[in-house]
């Protein structure tokens, strides 16, 4: 892939993270669900560490799992051990906030605060690596 092609790609994935940063503000203060303000934390990070990925040329691998991607950063770049808890966290959210039962006790604020304090973590290191 030719270096303004990349760049592209980069900035798409960084939009993309972007509006969903958006959605969970608007969700957080607004007060609208806390299970998808979760989701969409995961999201965001999901979205930052596959811009990284694909900044360094890298194919992405069409997956979800935030410890999977950021273990390919980690290959990479080895500070990106700093947001393994981060990672882990959000995880957690990725299928639980989507299907009926999985999380019986519900989500709270308090859960969809700290979803996006991770997300937002992990964004600010990655556009430090960029």
């Amino acid at each position: 892939m030719r270096d303004k092609e990349l760049k592209i790609l980069v900035e798409e994935w960084i939009r993309k993270a972007d509006d969903d940063e958006l959605s969970i503000k608007a969700i957080l203060t607004e007060k609208g669900a806390p299970s998808t303000a979760c989701f969409l934390s995961q999201q965001m990070a999901e979205k930052y560490l596959k811009a990284f990925i694909a900044s360094r040329g890298k194919d992405l691998p069409k997956i979800h799992q935030l410890e999977r991607l950021l273990g390919i950063c980690k290959k990479l770049d080895k500070f990106f051990r700093q947001l393994d808890n981060e990672a882990v966290l959000l995880s957690e959210y990725y299928v639980e906030t989507r299907y009926p039962g999985d999380y019986p006790e519900g989500f709270s604020w308090k859960d969809a605060n700290g979803a996006f304090r991770a997300a937002v973590k992990i964004k600010e290191f990655v556009l430090k690596k960029l």
